[in-house]
């Protein structure tokens, strides 16, 4: 049995990004030795803190054939992906080329170089529109971007790889990540965001001159979509023990990331608002296409298999982290405009 992880080596591709970095942190803070492997299209330099970091693309086959030949790693946690919805529907080629094909390569590398633990990086997109507003694993998976449908053809590769040799396996599909590192030493800095809770707090900041709820009338109790955000610390730890699990000799696992319950729109402005003192202004508009009412985990199956338990289960903490790292971010960008 694996009783921790000290002196475990892990791979981690995308770890200069907004999920690889925490993932990375915590794994050193557990006693790992951990590589970053990145391409810093959308991660930075400091995100790694002083993990050894590879630049590098999943694409240059050589050079990640020769790192996972010489590396010795015991594990490689996936996290390197082009992330964006709206971006998949205007650019899928991209997509397929980076989330599917790239993935299906450092598979198979992992498989030819004797790296027998694979953790990746999934999403709740993966499951389309479903019709239960609490989500199984179990759930249809039917894909209605190129961003769900290249992830989902990821997670497939690396089935029928590990089906073909001795490779284990956990694919942790997430729901909406948010938050930032409790010290505010790292969090998410992807240009051109969309994700509700850093929009809001740049607003709040005077980085943006106000945001827009997209749709008011859904079937839920004040009209906007309801999500469940879960921690980017707590998705960390999630992590660390599906590896656990695989060097324990656990089975291939896919299992949800979330809480189990969620907040809407509106509930998540409005702790924004109270988090960060600003009033900052809200217009309203139409719903955008292919937005599902609810999109929540059913997440017994992470409980029960890998005793995961969450430690960051608050909204308001959860705003309380973004809101500490942006104004640390734009501090060293020095161009911070809102409240100090």
């Amino acid at each position: 049995m694996v009783s921790d992880l000290r002196k475990v080596k892990v791979l981690v591709t995308g770890g200069a990004g907004y999920v690889g970095s925490h993932i990375a942190l915590a794994l050193r803070e557990a006693g790992s030795d951990v590589v970053v492997f990145d391409n810093l299209s959308t991660g930075h330099p400091w995100a790694v803190l002083d993990a050894p970091l590879v630049v590098g693309d999943l694409e240059d086959e050589p050079l990640l054939s020769e790192l996972l030949a010489e590396g010795r790693f015991d594990a490689v946690i996936h996290c390197a992906a082009n992330i964006w919805v709206g971006e998949s529907v205007r650019e899928p080629a991209r997509y397929y080329r980076n989330n599917a094909a790239n993935a299906f390569r450092l598979f198979d590398l992992c498989a030819r170089h004797g790296v027998r633990h694979v953790v990746q990086s999934s999403t709740a997109a993966v499951y389309g529109q479903p019709a239960m507003e609490l989500i199984p694993e179990t759930a249809p998976l039917e894909p209605i971007n190129p961003y769900g449908a290249s992830k989902l053809m990821a997670e497939r590769a690396l089935r029928d790889i590990a089906a073909a040799c001795d490779l284990r396996y956990a694919i942790l599909r997430y729901f909406n990540v948010a938050g930032a590192d409790r010290e505010a030493r790292i969090g998410e800095a992807t240009p051109d965001n969309s994700h509700l809770i850093k929009v809001a707090c740049e607003t709040a900041l005077g980085l943006r001159p106000g945001m827009r709820i997209n749709g008011t009338d859904y079937p839920t109790p004040d009209g906007t979509c309801i999500r469940d955000y879960v921690h980017v610390e707590d998705l960390a730890a999630a992590h660390l023990l599906a590896l656990r699990h695989l060097l324990d000799g656990g089975g291939a696992l896919v299992a949800n990331c979330g809480y189990g319950h969620g907040y809407s729109v509106r509930e998540v402005l409005e702790t924004v608002r109270r988090v960060t003192g600003v009033s900052f202004p809200v217009t309203e508009g139409p719903r955008r296409p292919g937005d599902p009412p609810v999109l929540v985990a059913a997440n017994e199956r992470i409980r029960a298999e890998l005793g995961w338990r969450a430690r960051h289960d608050d909204l308001q903490e959860i705003v309380a982290s973004a809101w500490r790292w942006e104004r640390e971010l734009q501090r060293r960008l020095g161009r911070q405009r809102g409240p100090a």
